[in-house]
């Protein structure tokens, strides 16, 4: 997991360096920058696999040809023996991406042959090659300065270089001489998996599997724990790939979040670790939370404050975390859509999941990598997503009281204590004491007559509430630049 920025354009080498300070929070291990006639490019690194020998920017000086890359490729060993481990001269997955940009496939067909989250660059003479993973796990934007482009992993960094910023798409492959074109995508909803325990036995092999692979890395490896069916199904699969397992969770004193993963630590065996946040730590953090964030989304804000604390928390004892992100878009967990026709459940579904990329995702990124923390989501692995919406969606709500996430809670009666299991679903900002602590707070800042005044901003886009108005106004503080109000990700779900 790193940070990466470039501008593909020679003597740009202080911009650059410029850009890649704003991100040394991604990458705390090692920084580099490499030029030549072509491109500057710039990496700060959290060493994740080959510690050693996998340091970046990464070329092949023979071929002129140099790479950037941000995430993880899972399936990267597979790779290197079918080009042929006699090519590589280091460990890492970086370089499979260096020797697959020089073969003869077209970008887009080896690009969609890795497993894994990603966003990187190749730059070879003035030839481009951008991409970003399937469901934009790892960020990435791209801007243009005196008409070269320019491409970074955060809005920040970005604002160095160029005025205009746009996000990459996920599942997109931009080269320079094909333009922008997807790579992915994620067929509609099919629900041809319609019997409980075909669907029960589908998932369960496909999470399973999904967390196996994500236990990949030359650091230890951790798990985020709520106490909630997600965190705690990740966990029981992953505590039997790791012993002892870190665990880790936040809350206030009171808080559910803290009572229930201490109950699921002690039943897996894992080696728990928790902190304990004041509501006055959380109004404080704000404004470091929002910065790191680049939103103000409410509901986004308000999940990264203890998420924020969690990174912080989890970032002590390993380099890497596992956490339960997708779920809810997955199997139905969000209570707003028990309201929604049954007819056009899986369909809303999909659109949300499609939309992670700058939601949930990205406070998962941002929040983690504010402290030099990898964390991989299982949930997202492409074949676990894909069958996900093969699965009818009886099978997500259950019944007349339409309970949620059911196939996922059958996975888990035999992983989990019954009391997890059937654990009502709540946000994480709820289940870790913060609740509407927050929007309280906004109402003691500003007035209804200040709030109707001044919820209509950039772009059209109008406000929800005094507490997403208060964000705004940090956010606006921390980013005064005009027009970067499309880049954030609206939730749905408030």
């Amino acid at each position: 997991m790193c940070g990466i920025v470039g501008v593909v354009k020679p003597d740009e080498s202080r911009t650059v360096q410029e850009m890649l300070e704003l991100l040394r929070h991604r990458g705390p291990d090692d920084a580099a920058i490499c030029r030549d006639d072509h491109a500057c490019l710039g990496h700060a690194r959290l060493s994740i696999i080959d510690l050693s020998g996998g340091r970046q920017p990464m070329s092949d000086e023979r071929a002129g040809r140099h790479v950037v890359f941000n995430g993880e490729i899972y399936n990267y060993r597979e790779l290197r023996s079918e080009l042929g481990e006699g090519r590589f001269r280091t460990d890492s997955d970086t370089e499979v991406l260096l020797r697959l940009a020089g073969g003869e496939s077209a970008p887009a067909d080896w690009v969609s042959r890795l497993d894994g989250m990603f966003a990187f660059a190749v730059v070879e003479g003035d030839d481009v090659i951008l991409a970003r993973d399937p469901l934009g796990i790892k960020p990435l934007y791209i801007g243009r300065r005196d008409g070269a482009l320019v491409f970074g992993s955060e809005i920040k960094a970005m604002l160095v270089a160029c005025d205009e910023v746009s996000e990459f798409p996920a599942g997109h492959v931009y080269t320079s001489e094909g333009g922008l074109r997807p790579y992915f995508d994620l067929e509609p909803p099919s629900e041809t998996v319609t019997e409980a325990q075909r669907a029960q036995q589908g998932v369960r092999s496909r999470l399973e599997e999904a967390v196996r692979k994500r236990m990949l890395a030359d650091v230890p490896v951790g798990v985020f724990l709520s106490g909630g069916l997600d965190s705690s199904l990740i966990a029981a699969f992953a505590s039997r790939y790791k012993r002892p397992l870190d665990s880790f969770a936040v809350g206030t004193e009171d808080s559910e979040d803290l009572e229930r993963a201490r109950e699921v630590a002690a039943f897996l065996g894992t080696r728990h670790h928790e902190y304990v946040y004041t509501l006055q730590e959380a109004i404080e953090a704000l404004p470091e939370v929002i910065y790191h964030l680049e939103s103000f989304d409410c509901a986004l804000v308000r999940s990264a404050v203890p998420n924020y604390f969690l990174s912080r928390l989890a970032r002590q004892h390993v380099k890497v975390a596992l956490a339960g992100e997708g779920a809810d878009e997955l199997f139905a967990g969000y209570e707003y859509l028990k309201a929604i026709a049954r007819d056009s459940l899986q369909d809303e579904l999909h659109e949300i999941t499609l939309a992670l990329h700058n939601t949930n995702l990205q406070r998962c990124d941002r929040m983690s990598m504010a402290h030099g923390l990898e964390v991989r989501v299982p949930f997202l692995d492409v074949e676990m997503v894909r069958y996900a919406f093969r699965v009818h969606r009886d099978l997500k709500q259950r019944g007349e009281a339409r309970t949620e996430k059911w196939i996922l809670r059958r996975v888990a009666e035999d992983l989990l204590p019954s009391d997890i299991v059937w654990r009502r679903k709540e946000k994480f900002a709820i289940g870790s004491g913060l609740g509407d602590n927050l929007a309280r707070f906004a109402e003691t800042q500003i007035s209804d007559e200040e709030f109707m005044r001044a919820r209509e901003v950039d772009e059209g886009i109008t406000l929800r509430s005094k507490e997403e108005l208060f964000y705004y106004r940090i956010f606006r503080e921390q980013y005064p630049a005009e027009h970067l109000a499309p880049l954030v990700g609206r939730s749905r779900s408030v």
